[in-house]
């Protein structure tokens, strides 16, 4: 498993976007629309509405996927 990031479009409010996450946060974001039935996109966009605008989206979503996964261990 590497460490560096792998960019990847994804399609928010009809606009594509790259965003660059490392594997291991790109499969935990799958998994985690997975659960939601969600696409990644729509995931992706929900994440994307409730950011602040001054953090990018990768960002947001990592710490979006760190923030599921420390719920769930507790």
């Amino acid at each position: 498993m590497t460490a560096r990031p792998v960019k990847r479009s994804l399609t928010l409010q009809g606009h594509r976007t790259s965003v660059s996450l490392e594997e291991t946060f790109w499969q935990a974001f799958r998994d985690i629309a997975a659960e939601r039935g969600l696409s990644l996109n729509a995931l992706a966009a929900q994440i994307d509405s409730t950011r602040d605008g001054d953090i990018g989206l990768a960002s947001a979503i990592r710490v979006f996927v760190l923030d599921r996964y420390r719920a769930a261990a507790r």
